[in-house]
């Protein structure tokens, strides 16, 4: 008997370690991506916030902010659920994004859940005090070495009913040889970025699936339901790629399986054309 209690306490312990593991354990997952990326951006990094959720990665945020040092970014993408609508603090977002803004220029759409926190007209107020560039439908231009990327910020699905038509009118820059970069909260929108032409979109939203199981995938997201079909990693259509972000943080379930949370590097590459 003793033996069994002792057997079923060293289970019960490394189950717990493997959960705070899968919960704690921060990666950098790093991409490159080369289709109609012109010259002038070759090398440019863009590094993706998603999904935190008013998690904390170490006092004042060090841990989350080492990782992005460490990979030196060109600009910084949080594509919404910076806070968390069950748990709302507003402090804990800005101390990582206070920081953030000294590593590299940072941009921001919002996630359900800012708007359903009712404090998304106050932490808006936040982050345009500390820097940050908001883009709710809306665009931002960034050049350099002679290439233009138009940054383009989907407001979420949730306030944002007509997103089709918005993104149509973002997506018509004056100038055609732009590189499109899109920043939304929602992967399952994904055929809306290919018939606009995007060339290149930022999501979060489904966490991974929560759990992840081997050759299966994630088994359930956010208006995808059982068995989602985007919910890690780079997806693509004609000219059109889909970066979806397992996120950060936690909300209603509150285990990550197989699934630890990530930042998300994608290097663009140019690549000549024979």
């Amino acid at each position: 008997m003793k033996y069994l209690k002792t057997k079923i306490a060293c289970t019960f312990i490394c189950l717990a370690g493997f959960l705070y593991w899968q919960n704690n354990g921060l990666m950098l997952t790093q991409h490159t991506y080369s289709k109609n990326v012109p010259e002038g951006l070759d090398g440019y990094k863009i590094l993706q916030v998603s999904d935190l959720q008013n998690k904390s990665f170490g006092q004042n945020q060090e841990r989350l902010l080492k990782k992005i040092r460490n990979g030196a970014p060109d600009i910084i993408v949080i594509t919404g659920d910076l806070i968390d609508r069950n748990r709302t603090d507003l402090d804990v977002a800005m101390i990582f994004v206070d920081k953030a803004v000294n590593i590299a220029p940072v941009y921001y759409v919002s996630g359900n859940h800012e708007h359903q926190s009712g404090c998304f007209d106050e932490l808006s107020e936040k982050l345009i005090a500390a820097g940050v560039t908001i883009l709710e439908n809306g665009k931002s231009i960034v050049e350099r070495n002679g290439a233009t990327i138009e940054i383009i910020g989907l407001a979420d699905k949730s306030v944002n009913p007509y997103y089709a038509q918005v993104l149509s009118t973002l997506t018509k820059g004056e100038n055609e040889n732009s590189f499109h970069v899109l920043l939304s909260h929602r992967p399952e929108l994904f055929e809306t970025y290919v018939e606009n032409g995007v060339d290149l979109a930022f999501t979060g939203h489904a966490h991974g699936g929560q759990i992840r199981l081997p050759f299966i995938g994630g088994i359930f997201a956010p208006n995808q339901g059982f068995f989602p079909s985007y919910t890690v990693g780079i997806y693509e259509e004609n000219n059109t790629a889909m970066v979806v972000s397992r996120g950060l943080g936690n909300s209603t379930f509150p285990f990550r399986i197989f699934n630890r949370p990530e930042l998300v590097m994608v290097t663009l590459k140019y690549e000549k054309k024979p």
